[in-house]
């Protein structure tokens, strides 16, 4: 496997800005390949001074999408789905801009949409965001990227859980734009088996987000490490292996991710330490 390290600035703050840069030279310092850059408002970004600290800094980007209500795109207003349109093209621009191949993210719907529904009702949300996600494709094609769309848990989702339905769900969309990403963290919850669900990624697979099951510092809880490990052997993933999780501090994505306390000593220890637990793990 070629593999490279990455961590999300959501480990130590949110919303990322231009003045985010400022934690790149320690997440360099720590060894790290690339930064990954959560766009919640683009408007707050200045794509070309974060490319210069990009450089700077010798660091490669990953770009992840924020979706919220307001970026639906199972939403029954198609003004929603506009919205999320002209902020996912914002989103494909600074992937330009900072040489990022793809956009990742739960794009299909808003996170935190949990609901018990009607089995019509999610057939028919399901087949809105197949349609909605195929036009998502057609502009990442015209960008020159791709997407990778990821599956969160049952309290995050009532759409997407599990690899299996990323993979319906691609199929579905049938654009070869679309690619998969994985969290371990959601995984952990959702997936019987660590290592058959990254086999039936295959070659979709395009990025892998990592914590422990607690989503704390990697090698510290009960995450199954060692089918993870051989999933991604199976699989010859080359790309990035990336930490993220979140602090407490800062309150309102605290919030939304159920986060209540500190899950390390400090959030720098949790970014050294994890990293150095993914490459003793990772690489021979």
């Amino acid at each position: 496997m070629n593999l490279t390290f990455g961590v999300s600035t959501w480990l130590w703050t949110s919303p990322f800005t231009t003045d985010t840069t400022d934690l790149f030279a320690k997440i360099k310092a720590m060894g790290y390949d690339t930064v990954e850059i959560p766009v919640e408002y683009p408007e707050l970004i200045d794509g070309q001074s974060v490319r210069k600290a990009l450089d700077e800094h010798g660091l490669k980007a990953v770009v992840c999408g924020a979706f919220g209500p307001t970026r639906d795109l199972t939403n029954e207003d198609t003004a929603v789905h506009q919205a999320c349109f002209d902020y996912i093209e914002q989103c494909f621009k600074l992937c330009n801009a900072w040489d990022a191949p793809f956009l990742a993210g739960p794009m299909y719907s808003a996170v935190g949409k949990a609901r018990m529904i009607p089995t019509e009702q999610r057939k028919a949300e399901w087949e809105l965001a197949v349609k909605n996600l195929y036009t998502v494709c057609q502009m990442a094609q015209q960008h020159g990227l791709h997407i990778a769309l990821e599956s969160l848990n049952r309290f995050e989702s009532d759409l997407v859980n599990t690899t299996e339905d990323l993979v319906r769900m691609i199929h579905d969309i049938n654009h070869p734009a679309a690619g998969i990403l994985l969290d371990g963290f959601h995984m952990s919850i959702e997936e019987p088996n660590l290592e058959k669900a990254i086999v039936l990624a295959g070659d979709k697979l395009i990025h892998v987000q990592v914590a422990e099951n607690y989503r704390g510092t990697p090698g510290t809880g009960q995450f199954r490490w060692d089918d993870f490990k051989r999933g991604l052997e199976k699989v010859n993933y080359s790309g990035c292996i990336s930490i993220e999780s979140f602090t407490p501090e800062i309150k309102e994505l605290a919030g939304a991710v159920c986060i209540w306390r500190h899950l390390a000593g400090n959030q720098d220890a949790f970014a050294s330490d994890g990293l150095a637990f993914l490459k003793r793990l990772l690489i021979k």
